[in-house]
């Protein structure tokens, strides 16, 4: 009872065998029980596929984003549809200019986003 009660107070000396012992049971503890325990710490996948905007960082200034469908109106017109796609990734990435952007096509060929290669 009496050595519990030293761990758990902590009373040894720097040093000592039992202080070894804690500190090497504390490190297994912080680097093995990740393995078996699930502290729902990691960041949730989420797909941009309908959803927003979603900013990839290339070199040299240029970036690619993803446009969800959604934020996009519908039209056979290159340049209203330039514009419309500017205007949505304006709030996120201020004044950008368009190179080039492809539809992302779900199986059944309805668009779901579009992505978009662009540059300050």
């Amino acid at each position: 009872m009496k050595l519990l009660r030293s761990y758990l107070f902590w009373t040894y000396e720097r040093g000592s065998f039992h202080y070894d012992v804690m500190v090497t049971l504390i490190l297994l503890f912080l680097f093995v029980s990740p393995l078996f325990i699930n502290f729902h710490d990691r960041p949730e996948e989420t797909s941009s596929r309908g959803h927003g905007v979603l900013v990839h960082a290339g070199p040299n200034g240029k970036f690619t984003f993803e446009v969800g469908a959604d934020q996009v109106p519908e039209t056979s017109d290159r340049n209203r549809l330039r514009a419309e796609l500017q205007s949505s990734i304006a709030p996120v990435a201020g004044a950008i200019s368009i190179d080039h952007w492809q539809e992302q096509r779900d199986s059944s060929g309805r668009v779901e986003s579009y992505k978009v290669w662009a540059r300050r």
